[in-house]
């Protein structure tokens, strides 16, 4: 799963995400792509999941690029403790995503493969997405 080799602090707040996406908006490298309609954090393994099921569908034919990064930390405490002594431990790494972030993109299959494999990775995300595809393709 993707997660940071090393960050300068342990530990974030929460924050809330505000907007609309200003960077990666538009397909940079491949012909289609999965692009976020809703702010939500989506998490490493969500990222996975997506990604193996992408892969899966185009039986290995193509390229796949991940536009998104989990670099958040999320922290939890553990069952049935009490309130107070600090915040917990981090539990897994998230990515801030904002409505028109492109998330996914594919390349190298045809129109069909593609819109059936990025609902297959669009069903493992817990975030409406749409199917985008570059003009003239």
């Amino acid at each position: 799963m993707l997660q940071p080799k090393r960050t300068k602090f342990r530990k974030q707040h929460k924050g809330r995400i505000h907007g609309a996406s200003k960077a990666g908006t538009s397909l940079n490298f491949g012909s289609y792509g999965l692009k976020a309609t809703e702010p939500e954090r989506v998490t490493a393994r969500e990222i996975e999941a997506a990604r193996r099921a992408i892969t899966r569908q185009m039986k290995r034919a193509g390229r796949v690029w991940i536009r998104v990064f989990p670099d958040v930390p999320v922290s939890k405490k553990p069952a049935e403790v009490r309130m107070g002594s600090g915040k917990g431990a981090p539990e897994y790494w998230v990515v801030r995503v904002k409505p028109g972030r492109i998330m996914f993109e594919i390349d190298g299959v045809d129109t069909a493969t593609a819109k059936e494999a990025l609902r297959l990775g669009a069903g493992k995300l817990s975030i409406a997405t749409k199917f985008i595809a570059r003009l003239g393709v």
